[in-house]
């Protein structure tokens, strides 16, 4: 007989009286005279499905099965359990399939995030780890839902890349050359042209350019992979490797693509509301106090929009004391947007038309010379969770920025083309998949809402 979801057992009542087959993992077992239980997870559900073994009647060995971590097969009968509404298996059989030392790390109690984070191998066997990477997978195919819906199409943008989009330095570098390669060369240019590309490459930090190229032909694209920073930060809020949804849109200037964001977030925070309700009341429980009614807070909230100069204006009038100065021309700090979100405004909010030395080169230039036609989605609880501009359509200031900076044109030639032939206006912004992870589920270390974390000085 085909082993049954436990999902599937747990949900529909049709099994209730049927033979069935179900494997999993032993997450508690407790044994008496006359009977044992077994609390059973296949990761298809949060919930545990409950095995029932009574003694006077099973044939089988039960002293390989009663442990903590081992995978077990069972075939019986779904039957109605004592707490109304949910279902329970009657045991006929029970096969051992991979057995399990007494030193299995997570056994029956509080286990901290810090000590999970020693053991990324079995992390995901727990409650936590269960209901945060179903809601990843349901918000993941959300954001793809809501861009295919609304006619955007999905491009694969390069994982290894000769740019540096944020024009930053934070690059992972890409090489084939060794150490003895190195000493060999007699500079750096000849170590670079003995290499794989024949010249610099490193792993992406964003598909922001290519996204562009494929939006002056496709008009509306979406990416949706892999991004890469070696950002030496030990943060609760950065990692060296991350997931990025990364829409670009032409012939649209900044209010359209608020827009778009504004509409993307409401349609994903509402689709894990409505398709994880478990998940969402583990979360609430677990980790952060009223979460479903923040969420369905920003689902009903119309956002706001705030001028960099009016934000900068509220902060020094606020009378707070923050730790980190406010003065226009500077970047707002976490603090600052979570006192604008929390305590002004108490809804998400667009600070838009930054400074346009703070901001990056691709950034349209406003009229004022002095700042650009960006915005930073700030919701309360977080602060900063969607970057997003109008892109500079003008080659010559496109151009202008990037020597400004110092930036090797030569690695940007296909980039400032696009502003020669047929130029238009046209906007795009990043979402860190994490950052929107850790929002929806109250968890606050980026660390745990990824299956293996990589973070500065850490590999496991």
């Amino acid at each position: 007989m085909e082993n049954i979801d436990i999902a599937l057992i747990m949900s529909d009542k049709s099994y209730i009286g049927r033979e069935v087959v179900v494997a999993g993992w032993v997450r508690t077992a407790r044994d008496s005279k006359n009977m044992a239980f077994l609390a059973l997870n296949d990761g298809t559900t949060l919930k545990h499905l409950q095995i029932v073994v009574n003694k006077a009647e099973y044939a089988g060995d039960l002293s390989g099965v009663m442990k903590n971590g081992v995978s077990v097969k069972v075939s019986g009968k779904v039957v109605p359990a004592l707490k109304e509404g949910d279902v329970e298996v009657n045991a006929d059989k029970i096969e051992l399939l991979g057995d399990c030392p007494a030193d299995y790390p997570l056994q029956k109690k509080y286990h901290s995030m810090e000590f999970l984070r020693t053991i990324p191998a079995l992390r995901p066997r727990t409650n936590t780890f269960n209901a945060m990477l179903r809601v990843r997978s349901k918000l993941s195919f959300a954001i793809h839902r809501f861009f295919q819906e609304n006619g955007f199409t999905y491009v694969h943008t390069p994982i290894i890349t000769g740019s540096d989009c944020e024009g930053a330095g934070e690059i992972f570098r890409v090489t084939t050359n060794t150490y003895a390669d190195a000493l060999k060369a007699k500079d750096e240019d000849s170590y670079i042209l003995g290499d794989f590309f024949g010249r610099k490459a490193g792993l992406t930090v964003s598909g922001q350019l290519e996204g562009e190229v494929a939006a002056m032909a496709m008009g509306k694209i979406y990416t949706f992979g892999p991004t890469f920073r070696a950002e030496n930060s030990n943060t609760p809020r950065h990692a060296a490797e991350f997931w990025q949804v990364e829409p670009e849109v032409a012939f649209a200037k900044l209010p359209d693509i608020i827009k778009i964001a504004e509409s993307m977030i409401k349609y994903i925070i509402k689709a894990v509301l409505d398709e994880c309700p478990d998940e969402i009341a583990f979360f609430e429980n677990a980790f952060e106090k009223g979460l479903r009614d923040k969420l369905q807070s920003v689902v009903d909230s119309e956002f706001a929009i705030l001028d960099y100069a009016d934000a900068i204006e509220i902060l020094k009038k606020s009378g707070q004391t923050f730790q980190y100065p406010v003065e226009w021309g500077l970047d707002l700090q976490s603090e600052h947007e979570r006192y604008i979100t929390e305590q002004v405004l108490g809804k998400p909010v667009f600070i838009i038309n930054y400074p346009k030395h703070i901001k990056s080169f691709y950034m349209k230039q406003n009229d004022d010379g002095k700042t650009v036609a960006a915005t930073d989605l700030l919701v309360p609880g977080v602060g900063e969770i969607i970057g997003c501009s109008e892109r500079e359509e003008s080659y010559d200031k496109l151009k202008a920025a990037m020597v400004e900076r110092g930036m090797n044109l030569a690695d940007y030639e296909g980039y400032l083309e696009l502003r020669k032939y047929g130029t238009v206006p046209h906007s795009g912004y990043g979402l860190g998949l994490e950052r929107i992870l850790m929002y929806v589920t109250g968890i606050n270390n980026i660390r745990d809402v990824q299956l293996f974390a990589r973070t500065a000085g850490d590999l496991m």
